[in-house]
């Protein structure tokens, strides 16, 4: 029933003319690859807005980046999260595309229908992952010249906001600078990986607060994350990231399995993973690449539409996902180390907005964890931003969350929300953009 819904979505849009290209969904879109550097190739795909709009070019410029590293912008955070149609391609009500424009950008290179022709063209470093995107914006104007002069922003989540800064920091670099012409005018980092040791350091204390583990649990998971601490106080960065999938592993044993990206989500204990210190790592680190959000079954689902009717309706090569699991692995040696730095950068260095937020029920990037760093931050403002109010979002009068503003910087807490703020509360998250965006010129 999917297999002839799906086409039958792919024969619709490809009917009558249209300014872009009629792809895979409703509304006008464009897609393509930028090489990068040589034999290394990343995909991005464009939406242009479904908003009454005398110009498309009316409206804002939204990127959206995926995290993973290896998770797909152009399919996760396209069907599962914000995108026109959901993985049922059933419409959204709440899809960014119905106020903005919003691009999706395969990244890093290997991820989704991006690709790499050799291996040694596989990133590294965060520092290579934010150059290619710049390249890649790069390509995307030489194409579409129309949006130089678009306000822009890029939108993040998870291993997504570790990648957006530092592309961020570059792109505002190189905009200064003239090599590329743009209007790059602020980041969001969602539930982002930007400091990984105090994220893996608060698990415990945050299952504790919750009630979901006891005082034994308590002490097994802080061991583990201990064991994590010292392996990144020493710089063994690969080995910390083994150490933060063991964390994991017991994190598991002792709830039964909880839900990392929404504790509150019903689990039966017959799901739990039981898996030896030999098998975990393999087993985390390959999850930990395309979609580390769903079951098997659903990643299933989702990966057949996009090697099925997506592929089909956009007439790409790849296949999609087929490179993803090597992106985690040549960035093994990177994904523990933090880019508070970056941060520190962006707001002591650039005009952009910076705006961070977290879901309340995020486990894998927890509230207290983002806190610990954003308490470290060393930026001009830090001593009054440590001292502002906070304020509640009301929302008819409900409590959905808080903020925190001092001069760019944002920090916005989402009741009701895990690790993917833009799917659970869409209420909040249109505030977020609405003010990253109407806050832009101030």
């Amino acid at each position: 029933m999917r297999s002839s819904l799906a086409y039958f979505f792919v024969a619709l849009y490809f009917i009558s003319g249209s300014i872009g290209k009629k792809g895979f969904g409703p509304g006008e879109q464009e897609w393509n690859y930028v090489e990068v550097r040589p034999k290394a190739f990343m995909f991005w795909w464009l939406y242009y807005t479904t908003a009454n709009v005398n110009s498309y070019y009316d409206k804002p410029l939204l990127i959206w980046l995926q995290g993973g590293p290896g998770g797909s912008s152009t399919s996760f955070g396209n069907f599962e999260e914000l995108g026109p149609l959901d993985v049922n391609l059933n419409s959204r009500n709440f899809t960014w595309v119905k106020d903005y424009n919003v691009l999706f950008i395969d990244n890093p290179v290997g991820t989704g229908f991006s690709y790499v022709e050799i291996d040694t063209a596989f990133t590294r470093t965060n520092e290579q992952i934010a150059k290619d995107l710049v390249e890649c914006m790069r390509g995307f104007y030489n194409e579409l010249p129309q949006f130089e002069d678009v306000p822009t922003y890029i939108t993040t989540e998870s291993y997504g906001g570790k990648m957006g800064a530092e592309f961020a920091l570059l792109w505002d670099e190189a905009q200064k600078s003239g090599t590329i012409r743009s209007n790059l005018k602020g980041v969001a980092l969602g539930d982002a990986w930007i400091s990984p040791i105090d994220s893996v350091l608060t698990w415990a204390p945050y299952l504790l607060s919750w009630g979901m583990v006891d005082t034994k649990g308590f002490k097994n998971i802080d061991a583990a994350a201990q064991r994590t601490r010292r392996k990144v106080d020493y710089g063994s960065w690969a080995a910390a990231t083994t150490a933060w999938a063991d964390t994991q592993g017991v994190v598991f044993q002792e709830t039964y399995n909880v839900d990392f990206y929404n504790v509150l989500t019903k689990l039966s204990p017959s799901s739990q993973r039981d898996l030896n210190s030999s098998t975990r790592d393999a087993w985390f680190l390959s999850r930990g690449t395309m979609y580390p959000y769903l079951d098997q079954s659903e990643a299933f689902s989702l990966e057949s539409l996009m090697n099925g009717p997506v592929r089909i309706a956009l007439g790409v090569d790849a296949i999609h996902g087929s490179q993803s699991g090597k992106v985690f692995t040549y960035l093994r040696g990177d994904f523990m180390k933090p880019v508070i730095h970056i941060v520190e950068r962006l707001l002591n260095e650039t005009k952009l907005n910076v705006f961070v937020y977290n879901g309340q029920l995020d486990l894998i990037v927890d509230t207290p964890g983002t806190q610990l760093w954003l308490d470290k931050l060393k930026w001009k403002n830090a001593d009054i931003w440590k001292n502002s109010v906070k304020r509640p979002i009301l929302i008819e009068d409900i409590i959905e969350g808080y903020l925190k503003v001092q001069d760019n910087f944002r920090m916005y807490w989402v009741n009701r929300a895990g690790h993917m703020v833009p799917r659970d509360h869409p209420a909040v998250q249109d505030i977020i953009l609405r003010d990253l965006i109407s806050n832009a010129n101030k």
